[in-house]
């Protein structure tokens, strides 16, 4: 058998002796991109079931679709890095692994079909190992709870791993689950500086270097694994950086939505991009008590091919006030449920880059936009109707592409939003 020194990982060491030791049930492994913690649970699992002949284990992910081009190769591949790949057999239907000389099995299922995965039994011994890979995707503790209480019958010792990479939000599920303490419960965290240069390549490392200068907020959570969300931020998927001239030429088309302000409010008028599930906003018009004329001028200056602009259906007069000086006003209809809508579809995008020279108080109304407290730790459920107006200008500049193309309404607890 190989040199467990040359599969495992040194910040994982401690772990593997916690384990053989029988210290803990449930392992808490979280940390960023190239950690390994996937690569040291899968060389975990068949290290102990070889030393069991009584253990078998179920690999779980939240989607079944995925677990033959994750968790499976993984574990396929720590079989064959341990040296013993001619004593297990791989099966694709169904989907598992065998350790011929016991029968003894690796069974892969998805939460997506509860009745399968509930209704799991091995013939010889009992499930022993539980690993759940990539964590955060399940709806909360108490889903992994009832998996629990149907795979973990009918023996001596368990032990259940969790795999995940920390989600930005603060109020995710599962940050809060691992600040709680048990005395079966180990917590660990690891990222890829822990680990042997060469078993992640120069290219990784160039990248995480490139992250690490030009965005280390997003380095931090991408490639350490930190939680660098506030907890009740609504757009957790914000990028400030600079957006190029170059780049803003590539983009196919350009939208304009503009807010309008009422006695204390400004009128905001935002300029920006969508492409590819990004958005790029680099862009604005950011006034107290701004005249017409001097509105319609500004926005001439930046539009000079008088593109349309989408504004707010509340104040028509304002709205006539502009197409009488040339611009092309289309109005947007404020419908029910139209902001919780509009915002849910931001945040499902992949990304909000904001240039923060051209662009400062959008980066400001985006950034510091957080849930209302609700006075128990927690938040209402319901966004805040204040320092929103960019973010109102962004949604209707957007709203043809919004009303295309559905958002999944009711994700906010998946993203750690409460």
């Amino acid at each position: 058998m190989a040199n467990l020194t040359d599969i495992i990982a040194p910040p994982f060491y401690p772990i593997h002796r916690d384990i053989a030791a029988g210290l803990h049930t449930h392992y808490w492994l979280k940390g960023g991109r190239g950690s390994t913690k996937s690569s040291f649970v899968g060389a975990e699992i068949p290290l102990g079931m070889m030393k069991d002949p009584q253990a078998n284990a179920v690999v779980i992910r939240k989607v079944g679709l995925y677990l033959k081009d994750s968790v499976y190769e993984q574990l396929l591949w720590a079989i064959d890095k341990l040296g013993v790949s001619h004593l297990w057999q791989a099966k694709l239907s169904p989907l598992e692994l065998v350790y011929t000389p016991t029968g003894q099995r690796i069974l892969f299922r998805g939460a997506d079909k509860p009745k399968k995965l509930k209704s799991t039994k091995v013939h010889k011994g009992y499930i022993k190992y539980v690993w759940y890979e990539e964590a955060d995707e399940f709806a909360g503790i108490e889903e992994i709870r009832t998996i629990n209480q149907s795979l973990l019958r009918g023996g001596s010792k368990f032990t259940v791993f969790y795999t995940y990479n920390p989600p930005k939000s603060q109020r995710n599920w599962i940050n809060a689950e691992v600040t709680v303490p048990a005395p079966d419960k180990l917590v660990h965290h690891s990222d890829y500086r822990g680990v042997p240069p060469e078993w992640l390549g120069e290219q990784f490392l160039a990248e995480a270097e490139y992250l690490r200068r030009n965005n280390p907020n997003a380095y931090a959570h991408e490639y350490l694994g930190e939680v660098t969300g506030t907890g009740g931020e609504v757009f957790p998927n914000i990028t400030v950086r600079a957006i190029s001239p170059e780049e803003r030429a590539g983009f196919a088309h350009i939208h304009r939505g503009l807010d309008w302000g009422y006695a204390a409010d400004p009128t905001a008028y935002v300029v920006c991009a969508l492409e590819k599930g990004r958005l790029y906003i680099f862009g604005e018009i950011y006034r107290y008590g701004i005249k017409y004329d001097p509105l319609a001028e500004a926005i001439k200056a930046e539009n000079p091919l008088n593109g349309a602009i989408y504004a707010e259906s509340a104040d028509p007069r304002s709205n006539d006030e502009l197409r009488a000086r040339g611009l092309k006003i289309t109005a947007v209809k404020k419908g029910a449920g139209s902001v919780e809508h509009g915002i849910t579809w931001l945040q499902n995008l992949a990304e909000i880059i904001i240039d923060p020279v051209t662009c400062p108080n959008t980066k400001r109304e985006f950034c510091g936009y957080e849930l209302i407290p609700d006075g128990t730790g927690g938040s209402r459920d319901e966004f805040p109707d204040k320092d929103n107006h960019s973010i109102d200008a962004v949604r209707y500049a957007l709203e043809n592409d919004i009303g295309r193309r559905k958002a999944r309404i009711g994700n906010r607890k998946e993203m750690g939003i409460y």
